[in-house]
């Protein structure tokens, strides 16, 4: 009998044993991918304006036991270009246009903090009508029309894009032979005073402009009232 109870409690100490030299997946939890949300394109400003902001999440997928968790607050964010800057997964446009990569790192987990996790995404801020800026092109000049004088009126362009100052006072153009041709056209209780900027050949109320490729073009137009 004695014998029986020391064979019983001798096989519960090997299953004891067993069970305890079994892995522990809670102790071994591993982050294995981090994605960065929204993902490639990411986020785009359409304009270079300063205090603009977007948020991005970062997701990570665990295995030992299998996991997804929101670890935005968790991972260190990071941006590669000082037209933006990030901090928790809020990226801020810092008043100017470009690009860069937006990542969050974080380390693999409690299985081992030497491998580095990296999940990537993409930031634009842009200006099409700035040939420096993403949108534009290097074979494209901006024209920029600035209304002076104490009269009111309006400035349009043929061909379109200069309607000022209803809609835009800034357009991006490509270089043409033929110039883009201003019309300024005075409210009834005003007239117009001239240009400045033109290129030879203006007419009273129509000012041709030349378009630098890469360059900018900056036109005057005066209303006066009576």
């Amino acid at each position: 009998m004695k014998r029986s109870y020391i064979g019983l409690a001798l096989g519960a100490l090997v299953v004891v044993g067993a069970v305890l030299s079994l892995p522990s997946c809670g102790h071994d939890q591993k982050l294995v991918s981090l994605q960065v949300q929204p993902a490639s394109p990411g986020f785009t400003f359409p304009v270079p304006t300063a205090g603009a902001t977007g948020q991005y999440t970062a997701i990570g997928t665990y295995i030992h036991p299998p996991a997804t968790k929101d670890v935005t607050k968790q991972a260190t964010w990071a941006v590669d270009d000082n037209v933006v800057s990030i901090s928790a997964g809020l990226v801020t446009t810092n008043g100017s246009c470009g690009s860069a990569d937006v990542s969050a790192t974080m380390p693999e987990g409690t299985g081992g903090a030497s491998n580095i996790v990296i999940g990537y995404s993409f930031v634009t801020v842009q200006d099409k009508n700035d040939p420096n800026c993403p949108g534009g092109s290097a074979s494209n000049g901006q024209l920029v029309v600035t209304l002076a004088g104490n009269g009111v009126g309006t400035v349009t362009s043929q061909p379109g894009g200069i309607d000022c100052p209803v809609t835009t006072c800034g357009a991006q153009f490509p270089t043409i032979d033929s110039p883009v041709t201003l019309t300024a056209t005075p409210d009834p209780n005003s007239s117009f005073g001239g240009w400045a900027g033109c290129t030879a050949g203006s007419m009273p109320n129509q000012c041709p402009v030349t378009i630098v490729g890469n360059g900018m073009v900056n036109v005057i137009a005066t209303f006066n009232s009576p």
